[in-house]
């Protein structure tokens, strides 16, 4: 038996009848006789039941039996899929560039530039057209050349960048807090994360060093590069031109250049960087007086001491090969025709033609690459 005073909670109730007795009813068969509700008032019941009304009710002597009677588990809820956070993502596939236009219309002004491999959201699908945002730029773009919710092009794209919420994170040698420390990091650092599988830990790579980091004291986002509008362009072209020229105007055959300090990746990059704004020549080997694509990857890892063979195709199998996830300062990036080295946060350095030398590239996926390949 229930002794008397025991509660029985919502989810065997019905309705509520608001008045003051309650004669008895058939519950699960039998008959038990509701008396002694709090605050008077009454509900009925009914075997099986359930209700959204979750006021307690007090019963006198029902067995256990008769109070559950017909009375089944409650199923496990139903839990949603997680929404496909690709299913808006629109990604460049084209050679250079895909223009964004004012209107859905291939006659129409232009108002930036997406390129190859970057990223848009899509706000509106018309025939054959897409409405899209990415970065400052809202217009219309080509459906042709674009692929949208591919989660796999979506990954390959993008980075993983965690940002330091902490006052002082320490990237340590090994996914233990009695691992070795490689540096230490302060509040807004970022970095790129490599592998998220671990319970509490991140594998990062920040700068030359990789390592593994607690997640707790980090944000992840993943980063895409977006679109460029027409003003952008311009400012950054003009920007390029003035370093150039800057660059040029301060060259002299005495010029100093600071030599290797290590043999690391970001040792390389910031050799390198300092011969940007000098001659591209086609066939040539001087970091100073020119040199082609092939010629300054080549030259700047001599300073390293590393030979390496004078022809983009040749520089291909140099090394060894690392995923696009996995890219680090000082990679030689190769594509068809050309080489560059990869400085960070997307940019490249690389003697690029006769017309800008020796310069600093913002999108180092701006053609297609066919292959990285790392030295250190």
């Amino acid at each position: 038996m229930i002794n008397k005073g025991v509660r029985l909670t919502a989810g065997l109730l019905v309705a509520a009848l608001l008045v003051t007795t309650v004669p008895a009813e058939v519950f699960a068969g039998q008959t038990v006789e509701s008396t002694n509700y709090i605050t008077g008032t009454s509900y009925s019941f009914s075997a099986g039941a359930h209700s959204a009304i979750g006021e307690t009710v007090v019963l006198e002597d029902a067995t256990e039996d008769e109070l559950y009677a017909g009375v089944e588990e409650n199923e496990a809820p139903v839990v949603a899929e997680p929404a496909n956070p690709y299913a808006n993502i629109a990604i460049a596939k084209v050679n250079e560039y895909l223009n964004i236009r004012t209107e859905a219309n291939p006659n129409a002004a232009v108002l930036g530039k997406l390129y190859n491999n970057g990223a848009a959201t899509v706000l509106e699908t018309l025939d054959g057209w897409y409405k899209v945002t990415s970065g400052s730029v809202t217009g219309y773009v080509s459906a042709d050349y674009v692929v949208v919710g591919d989660e796999a092009t979506c990954k390959a794209v993008s980075q993983r960048v965690g940002t330091v919420i902490t006052d002082a994170l320490r990237i340590r040698k090994e996914a233990s807090t009695e691992a070795g420390v490689y540096t230490l990091l302060t509040e807004g650092n970022k970095m790129t994360v490599l592998d998220e599988s671990m319970e509490g830990w991140l594998k990062v790579q920040y700068r030359s060093y990789v390592g593994y980091v607690a997640s707790e004291y980090v944000s992840v986002e993943t980063v895409y590069n977006y679109a460029e509008s027409k003003e952008e362009e311009r400012a950054r072209l003009e920007a390029e031109a003035a370093a150039k020229k800057q660059q040029q105007a301060s060259s002299s055959s005495n010029k100093h250049y600071n030599a290797p300090a290590s043999k690391e990746g970001q040792a390389v990059v910031d050799y390198a960087v300092q011969f940007v704004g000098n001659p591209y020549v086609w066939g040539g080997t001087s970091l100073t007086n020119g040199a082609d694509c092939s010629g300054f990857v080549m030259k700047v890892y001599e300073a390293f001491g590393v030979s390496l063979p004078h022809s983009s195709y040749q520089q291909r199998s140099v090394g060894y090969a690392v995923s696009a996830s996995d890219v680090r300062p000082g990679d030689i990036i190769c594509y068809s025709g050309h080489v560059a080295i990869y400085i960070g946060d997307g940019k490249i350095v690389h003697a690029s033609n006769r017309k800008e030398g020796i310069k600093i590239s913002y999108n180092w996926q701006y053609r297609q690459v066919l292959a990285i390949r790392r030295i250190f």
